[in-house]
């Protein structure tokens, strides 16, 4: 940096504190950039080195003040799952809007649900974008207009997709709070659909480590990522895995159908209905193009259930 360079175009802002945004948070304070973690209320446990900050990013005039002086934003707000197809098109005009009006680049945490069913083939950024879910072609379609905003010059964006995540303050995913606490407890285990299938997990650190390594390259924009993933396992095998350190068989309940059980509400259940294809056909993410671009290597799973296992044993003590 020169002494003429405005240091406040170093700041790297987190729109959104859920675990990604969390974990990107200490990631990005962890390699030495100024970071501004936001959500609407700026609360929860201080992060060393990183400003919370309170805004309100559906709305241009919140995004705009959430992202003033920042180099790099990285998007990473989601909201229930009854509100996504309404809610997140929403957030999406309020940030790209915002994001041209500062200047700053845009790195977005995506999904895989803009490819829709696959039949279990392995899923490259090349594999075709065929959602026939709600849920699904919403999300193609923010991921096509942030495509073209970058490819018409509005806003500098790159994509960065995830498998379910895993990982230490991972509570709302298919492993996480339905399967770690009973796990460690000696209570139920919940499983969805089909156990024995191959299915993707991303560890949470990873795809902190994958958003700030695209915050850090702006060689990477215009385009789609997979964000670093270890090989697929089925989700039988990671039980097995947890089996080892807790030391115990583990109490699995498999719900072949999609139907109310434990922590999954009717409400929940019918959203998430159309989206359970997920658990019937092989879910294989294949992120060799990342690793290769960016020479980065994906955690083994067994640190990642390590990591996991401790966190959930803090996190139940405190309950």
């Amino acid at each position: 940096m020169t002494a003429h360079a405005n240091p406040a175009r170093s700041l790297h802002t987190v729109l959104g504190s859920g675990p990604a945004g969390t974990a990107l948070a200490r990631e990005l304070v962890r390699r030495g950039h100024a970071v501004r973690l936001v959500d609407r209320k700026g609360e929860g446990p201080a992060i060393e080195g990183a400003e919370r900050y309170a805004a309100d990013v559906s709305t241009v005039e919140g995004a705009l003040e959430a992202m003033a002086g920042a180099a790099v934003v990285y998007h990473c707000v989601n909201v229930g799952y009854h509100l996504q197809v309404e809610v997140m098109p929403r957030i999406q005009d309020a940030v790209l809007g915002a994001a041209k009006a500062s200047g700053a680049r845009l790195v977005v945490l995506d999904t895989l649900y803009p490819y829709g069913e696959t039949g279990g083939a392995v899923m490259t950024e090349d594999t075709p974008w065929k959602a026939t879910t709600r849920k699904g072609r919403m999300r193609a379609e923010l991921d096509e207009k942030y495509l073209a905003a970058h490819r018409e010059g509005r806003v500098r964006v790159s994509l960065g997709r995830s498998a379910d995540f895993v990982g230490p303050g991972v509570l709302n995913s298919t492993l996480g709070a339905t399967t770690f606490p009973g796990a460690l407890t000696g209570g139920t285990v919940l499983g969805l659909g089909d156990i024995d299938l191959p299915h993707s997990y991303t560890s949470i650190q990873d795809v902190a480590a994958g958003l700030a390594t695209l915050g850090e390259n702006p060689e990477g924009d215009g385009r789609v990522w997979h964000l670093p993933t270890a090989p697929a396992v089925s989700t039988r095998d990671i039980y097995a895995m947890i089996e080892k350190r807790v030391g115990r068989p583990l109490d699995v309940v498999v719900l072949a159908e999609l139907r109310p059980f434990g922590p999954f509400d009717e409400q929940f259940i019918a959203e998430y209905a159309e989206m359970f294809y997920q658990h019937t056909e092989p879910q294989i993410v294949d992120s060799s193009a990342f690793e290769q671009a960016f020479v980065a290597t994906p955690a083994p799973l067994t640190e990642t259930v390590d990591a996991t296992v401790a966190w959930y044993g803090e996190w139940l003590a405190q309950q």
